[in-house]
């Protein structure tokens, strides 16, 4: 292996940085699609989360170590030829590096924008539209049920109605919730 016999031991060290970061960077990559990724095997003495814990991104961390060492190294391997002052290389591979972290924050970013959260809330149910499923009675004298479209799922809820009793099938709209799980119907 030639590179490692360079005379020059700034190509040296960022073989020495790029190899293992790589091979780590590759075991991360395919513990993440497998789904292991949820441990990092790396516990820190100290709390790197410089937003109180309110971000889900946490700057110093092992996957970021990783991300940056790729970054360094192989833009120093990439430009060593290039770039003639170690000084400005080192420069621009430490820029890199830091780019590197910085791209992978903003992908995590746009992936959590992905997630979408379609826990059931009764009040999502507040002002819609929906059917009546089973006859609603007159003045509260009794429950009924309606059909509601929340989140693109439909619901089957208990209801009751101030007016007069309201048939199956007819269209209601929602107007209170009583007892946190009764929707207040009129209708439509």
């Amino acid at each position: 292996m030639e590179m490692f016999d360079s005379p020059d031991p700034m190509l040296r060290t960022f073989w020495w940085i790029a190899l293992p970061a790589s091979i780590i960077f590759i075991i991360q990559t395919i513990m993440t699609f497998v789904g292991g990724d949820t441990f990092d095997g790396v516990d820190a003495d100290f709390d790197g989360d410089l937003n109180d814990g309110h971000a889900p991104f946490q700057l110093f961390s092992f996957r970021n170590l990783i991300n940056f060492l790729l970054g360094f190294s192989w833009t120093g391997i990439s430009f060593y030829g290039l770039i003639a002052n170690p000084v400005v290389l080192a420069v621009v591979s430490l820029l890199v590096g830091c780019l590197f972290v910085f791209l992978f924050f903003i992908i995590i970013r746009q992936v959590q924008k992905l997630a979408e959260d379609n826990s059931f809330r009764i009040q999502a149910t507040l002002n819609k539209t929906a059917e009546t499923y089973l006859p609603i009675p007159a003045n509260r004298q009794g429950k009924g049920k309606v059909l509601v479209s929340v989140n693109g799922s439909m619901r089957e809820l208990d209801a009751m109605t101030n007016d007069e009793r309201i048939e199956s099938g007819a269209p209601v709209k929602v107007v209170g919730i009583e007892q946190n799980a009764i929707l207040i119907v009129e209708k439509f």
